[in-house]
């Protein structure tokens, strides 16, 4: 697994670089629906209110349509950085239904499906770029890490 690199006008930012780390450090760890820990295994808001708490001190509401709803910058696909949050509409009813967090290089964080684990995927991957709904900053400009 290739961990992106920071650039250089934005290496020292311990909190994204904090959030970025710990998701990607849960790789692996079982999905459980209603999950919040590494230990009980995590769903996919389970997975990013976890990640927030820990690794950035950030509660955030427990569902994926809580997040969705929050205050925080709506970001462009084509200006996503590491930490934000990237929703998704798997089923075809067009409303968000699930989440992960954004780590750079076209690639998420997520605990996607039961009797699956937290994995990397990749946003252009055919079935996560139709279901793509929107994206959001949680962390400002100032705490986020930029990847090439």
């Amino acid at each position: 697994m290739t961990v992106p690199r920071t650039t250089a006008s934005s290496a020292l930012n311990p909190t994204a670089d904090d959030v970025l780390f710990r998701a990607i450090g849960l790789v692996g760890t079982p999905y459980v629906w209603g999950g919040n820990t590494p230990t009980s295994g995590f769903d996919c808001s389970g997975l990013i209110t976890y990640v927030y708490q820990d690794a950035a001190g950030i509660r955030l509401p427990r569902t994926t349509a809580q997040m969705v709803q929050m205050k925080g910058q709506r970001v462009s696909r084509n200006e996503l950085r590491s930490g934000d949050l990237v929703f998704f509409s798997t089923a075809s009813h067009g409303r968000v239904s699930h989440a992960g967090i954004y780590v750079g290089n076209g690639r998420f964080v997520h605990a996607p499906s039961s009797g699956g684990t937290v994995r990397l995927d990749h946003l252009d991957n055919r079935y996560w770029n139709k279901a793509y709904l929107t994206a959001k900053r949680v962390l400002n400009g100032h705490t986020l890490v930029a990847h090439p």
